[in-house]
């Protein structure tokens, strides 16, 4: 989805600005559906990696680029069968980012949309957060105090996504 305006504010350059309209889309409904669970403060990194797995998914399963207010609410079900725990979320974003950048390579046409999901998802990726290491507590659950028991490093993504999941549940 690309929508085109023009850099100049006399009108003499001619140039063309694309705004990332599809992504900034993905982003907005991704930070609605964090915002309105309520899982944690929106300034922190955790909020950050929620935000951006889910922009990930909500952008990256816009295979028509038709990102609509009216077909979000019909596309939770489709957004939480890929944000599951079982399902090979990493696997679809790398196929998905390589079909795009496959498809932005051949038209030729600059894609800042596709950039800045590139940019969102080295982030995820490159991005270790300390979290709690539930493979330590014995039973998978989580310690009795939130800042109590074993804390591992690890890749934003991880924490970003059962993060996102359960945003999309709650709302």
């Amino acid at each position: 989805m690309l929508h085109r305006g023009h850099e100049s504010t006399d009108g003499t350059d001619g140039g063309e600005l694309i705004v990332p309209m599809a992504w900034l889309y993905a982003e907005y409904i991704a930070d609605e559906l964090l915002r309105t669970g309520d899982l944690m403060p929106p300034t922190s990194f955790e909020f950050r990696a929620g935000r951006d797995a889910l922009a990930l998914t909500v952008f990256l399963s816009d295979t028509d680029g038709e990102l609509s207010g009216i077909r979000v609410i019909s596309q939770l079900e489709h957004w939480l069968s890929l944000t599951a725990y079982d399902q090979p979320w990493r696997d679809w974003v790398h196929e998905r980012m390589a079909e795009l950048t496959e498809d932005v390579d051949r038209s030729g046409i600059r894609s800042p949309d596709l950039a800045l999901a590139t940019d969102a998802w080295r982030w995820l990726e490159e991005t270790e957060l300390l979290a709690p290491d539930l493979d330590a507590v014995p039973g998978g659950g989580a310690p009795a105090g939130e800042d109590e028991g074993p804390k591992v490093w690890t890749p934003a993504w991880r924490l970003g996504l059962p993060l996102g999941h359960l945003a999309i549940h709650l709302f």
